[in-house]
């Protein structure tokens, strides 16, 4: 405890509450909130809430949906106000926050529609700078926001403030970094479609709130977390305001935890609980901050960087030295299925049995080639059975023009094709395609056809892909879980149906080994529901006597890696291997070049694997290892 207090003090500016999950958080949030509520009904007055939109308060929201149907929370005596909107952008557009805010709370339950303000994406634009001053008065006449919800941006932007943003500034227009632009691609059919300008309350505006609380959930807030927590005060991330005020916490999962001090670096901070994985971390971070490889490490070394308590525990340098050197090179196989006639004792897989049967799940119809590529070339080369599954369709990252390349294709063919008449039914729904697509607005939402013309070519290429790494059609399989054949960007829960679909297919092939994409710190990415329904299905088949003999390794997607001192197996990938992973990866044509979400990422997804499976080779060598052209990395799950 004391340890904890001397962290916060020396480098956490502003509190911060760590959540084992996203939904953890988004519970205590909520509960929070219905308490205030609460008291304020009690006394006869009413809550002001300033609400934010975005991933991060989703689960927030779903919370209060769930206490206002289960458990009687009324919110008629709640005010709102939103924190921004994009300008121009009508109410009902897919994209706009109006129509986010009333599928994920105001419908489901009983505010007063006029108690409810979100500025206007569709005021004249000679009418901005009034409008924005009255929306800051009426901020002020219903007395002030008791609650303000926030995200946080990659930028480290909250509402819409940019970097850049004065401390000063209140309600008005602002144009959009190019990073949050990027980011809103998700949501808009190209980034022609994403608006350059928003609406936004100010600096000053969320600073007057009462109370602060702001949620940063996955992997890839860590750093701008770090900076607005532990950084200086800078117009250049405007979170970092938040530190001068009075009432503000920030609530964030492990992942996005990772890069503070006392978690990224704790023997810096205070007195450490030493364990086996926390000596690993310790040594890496010595030898890249030294920049010698772990066995050169001395005395000297671990003294001058705060590490003195190991030399003492162990007597010299070079017994921590060669304990983690060993635990490294352990992890590093080329038998990513056990060695056959191996003594597999200090090896990441069991030798027995030799011919294991494998499932490869795969969140999107591309995630297998691109994270774990060469691995999968090797386990079929090895002579296991591996089979490949693709969780969902990926019918939403195929762009409009290559869906109506194939169904013009597929017009055409129906036209020319001679001999029997072509089939009429078949023609009709191409030509349906055709006509939806040439005429279709960026707001609206693709048809069933059209969704499954998209989900064919994801398929397809998909089957390309599995082929080439040598399988049959019969082990290829396409679950198409429902959660994710919603139309839009934002996905249903996981539910009964999806984990059955997982279930049956396990017990059918009773594998001894599954792979499946590991990205725990993605709270609301498919890739994380995924996992989830995986996890599901495991807990589902835990009596099963074939389960306790089934493994679960991790692998990561094409944008983070997991940490040296995390991974448990480390499969090396010749030149060669990398040259026919990058051609499976070619076999997803549709993703290539830009793809539909490509994320902060310039890099196609190959150069991403392929620049990310060089660095973790190049580290390993870095810290005295051998040095291979490339790897591939995974962390055991142990339930």
């Amino acid at each position: 405890m004391d340890s904890l207090k001397y962290q916060l003090k020396s480098f956490e500016k502003i509190p911060v509450k760590v959540w084992s999950d996203a939904k953890e958080g988004s519970r205590h949030i909520a509960q929070s909130i219905a308490l205030a509520i609460r008291q304020k009904q009690q006394d006869g007055g009413h809550v002001v809430l300033g609400l934010a939109t975005g991933s991060s308060p989703i689960q927030v929201y779903q919370e209060l949906v769930r206490l206002h149907k289960e458990e009687g929370l009324s919110f008629a005596n709640v005010v709102t106000f939103n924190l921004d909107e994009y300008y121009p952008m009508k109410p009902d557009a897919q994209q706009s926050y109006v129509r986010f805010m009333k599928e994920y709370l105001f419908d489901h339950i009983d505010i007063k529609w006029e108690n409810v303000n979100i500025p206007d994406g569709t005021i004249p634009i000679d009418k901005i700078a009034s409008y924005c001053a009255a929306y800051e008065k009426k901020i002020d006449a219903m007395g002030g926001i008791d609650i303000q919800l926030l995200g946080i941006g990659r930028t480290g932007h909250i509402g819409f403030n940019e970097p850049g943003s004065w401390e000063s500034s209140e309600t008005r227009m602002v144009p959009l970094d190019a990073l949050t632009r990027r980011d809103a691609l998700k949501d808009f059919p190209s980034e022609e479609d994403i608006p350059t300008q928003a609406l936004t309350m100010g600096i000053k505006s969320i600073m007057k709130a009462k109370q602060i609380v702001l949620m940063a959930w996955g992997q890839h807030k860590g750093e701008v977390v770090k900076k607005a927590v532990e950084g200086p005060i800078t117009e250049t991330i405007p979170s970092s305001f938040l530190q001068k005020h009075s009432n503000v916490r920030f609530h964030v999962d492990e992942g996005a935890a990772e890069a503070l001090s006392r978690f990224e670096s704790p023997w810096l901070v205070g007195i450490c609980n030493w364990d086996d994985d926390l000596i690993c971390k310790a040594v890496i971070w010595l030898s890249q901050t030294v920049k010698k490889p772990i066995l050169k490490l001395t005395n000297e070394d671990y003294n001058e960087h705060g590490l003195t308590e190991l030399v003492l525990a162990y007597k010299s340098a070079y017994q921590i030295n060669i304990m983690i050197f060993n635990r490294l090179q352990r992890t590093i196989s080329g038998w990513p299925g056990g060695k056959p006639n191996a003594d597999d004792s200090t090896r990441p897989e069991r030798a027995k049995p030799a011919k294991k049967r494998v499932i490869i799940f795969s969140p999107h119809p591309d995630d297998d080639v691109i994270s774990m590529g060469g691995t999968f070339l090797r386990l079929v080369e090895q002579g296991h059975e591996v089979h490949v599954a693709y969780q969902t369709s990926g019918n939403i990252a195929v762009h409009d023009y290559d869906a109506l390349r194939f169904a013009e294709f597929l017009q055409e063919f129906q036209e020319k094709t001679p001999g029997d008449a072509p089939d009429e039914d078949l023609g009709k729904a191409a030509k349906k395609v055709v006509q939806f697509l040439r005429k279709k607005k960026a707001t609206e939402m693709d048809t069933a056809e059209v969704r499954l013309v998209k989900g064919l070519i994801r398929r397809g290429e998909a089957r390309a892909g599995a082929r080439f790494c040598g399988l049959d059609d019969d082990q290829i399989h396409f679950l198409d879980l429902p959660f994710y054949e919603t139309g839009r960007t934002r996905k249903n829960p996981v539910g009964e149906d999806d984990v059955k679909i997982i279930v049956d297919l396990m017990e059918k092939i009773k594998p001894h080994q599954v792979f499946a994409a590991g990205d725990l710190a993605d709270p609301h990415g498919t890739h994380r529901v995924c996992l989830d329904a995986i996890f599901m299905a495991f807990e589902h088949l835990k009596n099963e006597s074939w389960i306790k003999d089934c493994w679960l390794w991790l692998y990561r997607g094409a944008w983070h890696e997991w940490p040296i001192h995390e991974i448990e197996m480390a499969v090396p990938v010749s030149p060669e291997e990398l040259l026919k992973k990058r051609r499976a990866i070619f076999m997803h044509q549709s993703q290539k070049d830009r793809p539909p979400f490509p994320g902060n990422d310039e890099r196609e997804f190959w150069q991403r694997a392929e620049d990310r499976n060089r660095d973790t080779a190049h580290t390993y060598r870095s810290l005295g290892l051998a040095e291979y052209e490339a790897m591939e990395a995974f962390r055991r799950w142990k339930f």
